[in-house]
């Protein structure tokens, strides 16, 4: 076997250019489809990492209209205390924390932004659920407590933006919806990106800056140990069901919990990781057919030579072996070059899409079932392509060979 494969070396080398130019569509689909596939693994990381920081025993409850816009920013029937009260009639449910999510109007040293708000609620046992569950630390001044009125704890982002021409610092007023608070505190970098550019204030402040009474944008449930999260889901939608005489399957609220919200993410990021791969599939096939053609060409040029071959002794099967060796030793070589370009090209996005964002939530971890599996598809893709043009290179007769 290694004189074979010493040959096959020999005689693509001896063709750098046509190898090279061969090897281009096979390294290009495999470079596409290692990188693609492990920046939406790094993606689905991050996605299902802010989810997950949830909390498995958490729901949340929305109207559904809202499921894929920020709440509050749609004119629709709201949650009100009066779900609130239901919520907290059904077995299992611990702790209900209603929440206002607001897009808002943020002013420093006469320079205007527009960032999200968030209310916190004004009990120590919640405020420390929230706390605890999305992970929250001050990196400088403090976290909010329930009688921090006229004050807002800010995201990390705002720690280091220049977007105001003027550092923001603990201690410093801004403008939220034209009234004045006061800055106490900032965030640690976290996970989730919304956490990192979100303005924190307790409810009672939010809900004069918007001047909202009975509704809400949200509701947390935090599940009993005891219970079991989908049926404490369930008999939430049940109950909410009945109060607003609604079918199911018509209802305007959604319950969501942190595993369905994951379901359906890593469902819409499978499909998007079929589509690259059909993409990337195209590419290769086209090296496949150049792998084919070259070959092919090879064949003819070297006629002569197996003519050769044969009249000092070698078999059919030599001379087949020989240029299979060829073809898959092409395929393989364009894997390694493609999975290490894939591998390359993810980390260079994953970095500059870090740092443009101001986080490390993309994280790009090397599969190796995934290279593996990329290069050897590769070495197939290189012997199926080679499995013509060395039949019909073993078939040919010395003779006639010789005489070309």
């Amino acid at each position: 076997m290694n004189k074979y494969f010493s040959l096959a070396l020999k005689n693509i080398r001896r063709r750098k250019l046509r190898s090279w130019l061969t090897l281009l569509g096979i390294f290009i689909g495999i470079a596409a489809v290692v990188s693609l596939i492990s920046l939406g693994n790094g993606l689905e990381s991050a996605i299902t990492g802010q989810f997950s920081s949830l909390g498995v025993d958490k729901l949340i409850i929305t109207n559904s209209q809202t499921s894929f816009s920020v709440p509050g920013s749609t004119s629709i029937a709201k949650l009100t205390e009066h779900d609130v009260n239901i919520i907290k009639q059904v077995s299992g449910t611990q702790e209900v924390i209603p929440r206002l999510l607001r897009p808002v109007k943020i002013e420093y040293n006469k320079i205007a932004s527009y960032t999200l708000a968030a209310s916190m609620p004004q009990e120590d046992k919640q405020l420390k659920l929230i706390y605890d569950t999305l992970n929250l630390d001050a990196s400088s001044g403090r976290l909010l407590r329930k009688d921090d009125f006229g004050k807002v704890v800010l995201g990390s982002d705002f720690a280091k933006t220049t977007a105001y021409d003027k550092q923001l610092q603990v201690g410093a007023r801004i403008k939220t919806q034209a009234k004045e608070f006061e800055i106490i505190g900032f965030m640690k970098p976290a996970s989730t990106v919304q956490l990192n550019i979100v303005v924190l204030m307790l409810e009672d402040d939010m809900k004069k800056l918007f001047d909202v009474d009975n509704e809400w944008d949200m509701i947390i449930v935090k599940v009993d140990d005891n219970y079991n999260v989908d049926k404490v889901a369930e008999d939430i939608k049940e109950k909410l069901r009945k109060d607003r005489h609604e079918k199911e399957g018509e209802e305007d609220f959604s319950v969501q919990t942190p595993a369905s919200l994951i379901g359906s993410v890593n469902t819409i990021l499978n499909i998007i990781n079929l589509i690259i791969i059909g993409i990337a599939s195209v590419s290769l096939i086209v090296g496949g057919i150049g792998i084919a053609n070259t070959m092919y060409t090879s064949v003819l040029e070297r006629t002569r030579e197996i003519g050769v071959m044969k009249a000092v002794g070698a078999r059919n099967s030599d001379v087949l072996i020989i240029f299979l060796f060829e073809s898959g030793l092409l395929g393989l070589i364009g894997g390694v070059i493609g999975a290490i370009l894939g591998i390359s090209l993810s980390l260079g996005i994953s970095s500059i899409a870090n740092a443009a964002l101001g986080t490390t939530l993309l994280k790009v971890s090397i599969s190796w079932p995934l290279l593996l599996g990329a290069i050897s598809f590769s070495l197939v893709v290189g012997i199926l392509s080679g499995i013509l043009p060395a039949i019909q290179a073993s078939k040919l007769k010395p003779v006639d060979a010789l005489r070309s």
